[in-house]
């Protein structure tokens, strides 16, 4: 009798993009099947969506899903998140503390942007202006820190459109910045002849950790170690794929993107953003795939707990002082709860699952 596959979800964090390259490539050739794993990526295209990363065909208050809920609630097996994502769903009681179990990325392609036409050539220049935001507990912040650490007030407006829409805010001149991966938003751009001018957070300050993150229950992780095991593995050879043939795998990830998500995927983009990443998602001194240092992630954690922006506050689309949710204004303007300690942070990631161990 043939052993049933065990099945696992991969919430993406967008639509499918060459972020997510080394997933479908792995599926393509099999090795997620030839590891016993039936794999389904599920994009942020799909249905359940509707009112967070896309407009709500109904009026009610539509409960506000993302991929990290999914992985929180046990309908996703992993997901992928912003380095601050991880952080905040290691220090909100009541929620699992999702761990970070491979950096996608090991270069940073991560970048706040606008126009290089309009008027915020540099981040200071976003004072008074208006950024289109994501809405996450820490995003705005760290823009801030951004602003003051270039000598600005730090005093912007932020817009929250349903997130799909986002960098279309920029592209069509209602709102003045947004944060962006150059690998692929930064490719369409100069496609269509845009020019922009990219803040990366690190030339300002800010010690950024590793975008996007692979995380994972930890329910998962302590209860199904060999599951997670063989879906890193599988994933770290089609990441080596992606990384050696970026042409071939680019248009791996077209074909699935349609067939699988519905998603039609320019092939020209695709492939440029493919070579983008090429030399961006292996450790250059090991061609490991997925590998995180300790003190990258300390060095941001602490940074974040020295600028005051690690507190109690949630943040919400429908503010609430009684459930300690505030809104994104409150946040920057320090209305934000109580400081959290650094040592109340545990610690929000492993490499114990990757290939070869890790710490």
């Amino acid at each position: 009798m043939e052993n049933k596959q065990e099945e696992i979800v991969l919430a993406l964090d967008w639509t499918p993009n060459t972020n997510h390259t080394g997933f479908y490539v792995a599926k393509a050739l099999g090795l997620y099947e030839r590891e016993g794993l039936k794999v389904r990526f599920v994009g942020t295209n799909d249905k359940i969506y509707q009112g967070s990363y896309s407009p709500s065909d109904s009026d009610s208050n539509t409960k506000y899903v993302t991929p990290c809920s999914q992985v929180a609630e046990g309908k996703a097996t992993f997901a992928i998140n912003s380095p601050e994502g991880v952080v905040n769903w290691n220090t909100c009681p009541g929620r699992p503390c999702l761990k970070a179990v491979a950096a996608i990325l090991q270069k940073q392609t991560s970048a706040v942007v606008s126009p290089s036409t309009g008027t915020v050539g540099r981040p200071r220049d976003l004072d008074g202006r208006t950024y289109a935001s994501y809405a996450a507990r820490f995003e705005g912040r760290i823009v801030q820190q951004m602003v003051i650490n270039d000598g600005g007030e730090g005093k912007f407006q932020e817009m929250t459109p349903p997130m799909l829409g986002i960098f279309e805010t920029i592209m069509k001149g209602k709102a003045d910045a947004t944060w962006v991966f150059m690998g692929w938003e930064g490719i369409e751009a100069q496609l269509k002849g845009v020019s922009l001018n990219a803040f990366y957070p690190q030339d300002y300050g800010i010690p950024y950790a590793y975008a996007p993150c692979l995380v994972a229950h930890p329910d998962t992780l302590q209860n199904k170690p060999e599951v997670i095991r063989r879906f890193l593995s599988a994933s770290a050879r089609g990441w080596q794929m992606a990384a050696k043939r970026p042409e071939e795998s680019a248009l791996t990830l077209v074909k699935l993107a349609l067939e699988e998500n519905g998603v039609k995927l320019n092939p020209a983009m695709t492939e440029q953003s493919a070579a983008y990443l090429a030399d961006k998602c292996l450790d250059e001194e090991t061609g490991e795939w997925g590998v995180m240092k300790e003190e990258v992630w300390d060095r941001y954690i602490s940074w974040m707990c020295d600028s005051g922006l690690l507190t109690t506050a949630m943040q919400s689309r429908h503010p609430d002082a009684k459930m300690d949710k505030v809104s994104l204004d409150d946040l920057r303007a320090g209305r934000a709860g109580d400081r959290i300690p650094r040592e109340r942070v545990p610690k929000v990631f492993t490499n114990e699952f990757l290939p070869k161990g890790g710490t």
